[in-house]
C-alpha cells in the first residue's frame, strides 16, 4: 500500500512539473496571488513539521559523529544552513553571469551554461525530493506522505514558475521534462535501498534549507510586486492543518 501510495504521489509531483508552465493565470505583475500562497504553504512545512522532525534526528546525529565533531553544535542546523547557502550561491551565479551575457551580447540566457547551472543544480534538489518521497510512504503513515506531497507540490508550481520566467524556451523544451525525470529517478532510488537515519537527517536537512531559500528569493524581489497577504494565508492555513493533524 505504500508503494502504491508514494507511486501515485511521485507521479503527480512529476505532472506538476510538466504542466506547470500551462497554468497562464499565474502569469503577469503583480505577482500572482496563489503563487504566493505556494511559497506560504511551502515554507509553512518547512518550519512547522520539517524543523521540529530536524531537532529529533539532531540527536542521533550527535550520537552518531560523538567525539570526531564535538566542538560543533546543533550540526543538523548548519547543514540546513548549508543547504540554503549553496541554492542562494547558485542563484547569485546565475543571476550575475545572465546580467553580463544581456549586457554584452544581449544572448538568450536559455541558450547559455547559466540555464544549465540552474537545471543541474534543480535536478539534483528533484531527485533527493523524489527520493525523500518515498521514505515518507515507508514511515507508513498516509496523512505524512500526503502533507509532504501537497507541500512540495505547490512548491514545484512556484519554482517551476521562476524558471519559466528565466528561461522561456529552454524550461518548454527540456528543463521540466529533466526534472520530471530526476525526481522519479530519485523515487526509484528510495524504493530500491535505503539510507541510514543519520543520512536521511542530513538529506532532510539540507531540504530545509533549500526549500527556504527558494521560496524567499521568489517573494522578496521588488519587481515581482509579491502579496505578502496571500503568502500569509497559505503560511496560516497550512500551519493550521498541520497542528490540526
Amino acid at each position: 500500500m505504500a508503494l502504491i501510495s508514494s507511486l501515485i504521489a511521485v507521479a503527480t509531483l512529476a505532472l506538476v512539473h510538466i504542466f506547470a508552465g500551462k497554468l497562464k493565470f499565474l502569469e503577469g505583475t503583480p505577482r500572482s496571488a496563489w503563487l504566493s500562497i505556494a511559497g506560504g504553504v511551502s515554507v509553512a512545512y518547512v518550519f512547522v513539521h520539517l524543523l521540529p522532525e530536524l531537532n529529533e534526528a539532531q540527536e542521533h546525529l550527535a550520537e552518531t559523529v560523538g567525539e570526531t565533531l564535538s566542538a560543533v553544535e546543533n550540526h543538523i542546523y548548519l547543514i540546513a544552513l548549508l543547504g540554503l547557502a549553496i541554492f542562494y550561491g547558485l542563484e547569485r551565479a546565475a543571476l550575475n553571469a545572465r546580467r553580463r551575457e544581456r549586457s554584452t551580447s544581449n544572448q538568450d540566457a536559455s541558450r547559455s551554461w547559466v540555464l544549465w547551472l540552474h537545471v543541474a543544480s534543480f535536478a539534483a534538489y528533484n531527485a533527493l525530493i523524489g527520493y525523500l518521497l518515498h521514505e515518507r510512504a515507508k514511515e507508513g503513515e498516509g496523512r505524512t506522505l500526503a502533507l509532504f506531497a501537497i507541500a512540495m507540490g505547490l512548491h514545484f508550481v512556484a519554482t517551476d514558475y521562476g524558471l519559466r520566467e528565466h528561461y522561456r524556451q529552454g524550461y518548454e523544451h527540456f528543463a521540466r521534462w529533466i526534472f520530471a525525470g530526476v525526481l522519479l529517478l530519485g523515487w526509484t532510488v528510495g524504493w530500491m535501498g535505503e539510507v541510514s537515519e543519520t543520512n536521511r537527517s542530513v538529506l532532510l536537512a539540507f531540504l530545509a534549507g533549500g526549500v527556504i531559500l527558494n521560496v524567499l528569493k521568489e517573494e522578496l524581489p521588488e519587481e515581482r510586486e509579491s502579496r505578502f497577504w496571500a503568502f500569509v494565508i497559505g503560511a496560516g492555513a497550512y500551519t493550521a492543518l498541520l497542528l490540526a493533524m
